[in-house]
């Protein structure tokens, strides 16, 4: 038995994402931007596009209402609440009026669809209270459970010390968390998501506006969430899809309001133009020919178990090469789908990828007299 290596033509246009690699970037035009901290990700393979002090800790204002968010969406999900259930208002939650607000009223009670535009629309610290309040029973019980989330989700430089964001010492997020954390509430939610791209939202009489800069001037932007204090800085957690392709992007630590609408802008038109998707192999598509030893067929197809999608910059796409590595020849009975080797992705500037290559096809080994002649056959060869 032999190692075989065989070269790839490279598949063409994207047609769906079931397997991903996440390609380190190589050879796009460079960018510089003013925020502190940024993280941009493709949502479809998690590529990495850019980053900068991006698991540096920092406080991530009311961008850390989307893990209160995540927790509600969870249980609405699981059926533990409903939109239209009623949560009440207590006296703490009406007396959190420092900063943004949803201007709820004590004692009242407001439905979780209202709450969820109050929190994402207007974001409301009040609004977020009332969520932890009725949801865990106290605001500090609902904390506990951000925290566990947090960990469960992989977030990895995280811990929240309240459900709005407020200023606190031990209140810290990093860019690249708050892309984690937006990548799963688009994935686990999708039901919900839509919430994060309405711009106006009217409760108590009171109109406020999205406050998400990008939802007024791009039309690819649907998300997700603005954040600002005077320890940080203004921030935005971004979500924009053109075509089929969605990016999630993460900047934080900008001076004004103009600075982070600007930036935002022209980062994300950055990575949409930079930067796209490709199909290196779709589902059952052959790859390569493994020669059979002792079987009913002589040759079995390897195939790749899914589509493999990857994140490349434009400018290298047309020099990605692939190539089948497996040892041969298999021996006959060989079952479809068994690992038999792997195919290698590269590309220039980046390292190579794997990913394992599966038969395509059952062959039954030959019977006795089969096997005999097969055996002669080879033998023979040999001699000769």
């Amino acid at each position: 038995m032999s190692v075989l290596q065989r070269s790839i033509r490279i598949a063409g246009a994207f047609a769906g994402l079931l397997l991903s690699l996440s390609l380190a970037p190589a050879m796009a035009e460079p960018i510089e931007t003013t925020a502190q901290e940024a993280f941009i990700m493709d949502y479809d393979t998690g590529a990495v596009l850019y980053q900068k002090n991006a698991d540096m800790p920092v406080h991530p204002a009311s961008m850390s209402k989307l893990m209160t968010l995540y927790l509600l969406f969870e249980d609405l999900k699981a059926g533990k609440v409903q939109l239209d259930d009623m949560l009440a208002v207590s006296e703490d939650a009406w007396a959190l009026n420092e900063g943004s607000t949803m201007f709820v009223g004590i004692n009242s009670s407001i439905a979780i669809e209202d709450l969820i535009r109050g929190i994402i629309v207007q974001s409301g610290n009040d609004a977020c209270v009332v969520v932890a309040e009725g949801l865990a029973g106290s605001e500090a019980a609902f904390v506990d459970r951000m925290n566990e989330e947090a960990k469960r989700l992989g977030l990895a430089n995280s811990h929240f010390a309240n459900s709005h964001g407020l200023e606190d010492p031990n209140h810290q997020m990093t860019a690249h968390d708050l892309a984690i954390l937006a990548r799963h509430l688009i994935a686990d939610f999708p039901e919900y998501y839509h919430y994060f791209a309405e711009k106006e939202f009217v409760f108590n009489g009171i109109k406020q506006g999205n406050r998400n800069p990008l939802l007024y001037k791009d039309p690819s932007v649907d998300g997700l969430k603005t954040g600002h204090l005077s320890v940080s800085g203004f921030g935005v957690t971004i979500s924009a899809k053109r075509d089929d392709r969605r990016i999630i992007m993460v900047l934080h630590g900008m001076a004004n309001m103009q600075e982070r609408s600007d930036e935002a802008q022209r980062v994300l038109d950055w990575a949409f133009r930079e930067y796209d998707n490709y199909t290196i192999a779709k589902v059952g598509m052959p790859m390569a020919e493994a020669p059979v030893w002792l079987g009913q067929q002589p040759t079995v197809p390897l195939v790749v178990g899914a589509d493999l999608l990857v994140t490349l910059p434009r400018a290298v796409r047309d020099q990605v090469t692939a190539k089948a590595v497996f040892e041969a020849p298999i021996a006959a009975p060989i079952p479809a789908g068994e690992s038999v080797g792997e195919l290698i992705v590269s590309a220039p500037g980046m390292e190579d990828r794997t990913v394992p290559l599966v038969t395509g096809a059952t062959v039954e080994k030959l019977g006795f007299f089969g096997r005999i002649m097969a055996s002669l056959k080879h033998y023979a060869g040999l001699g000769a």
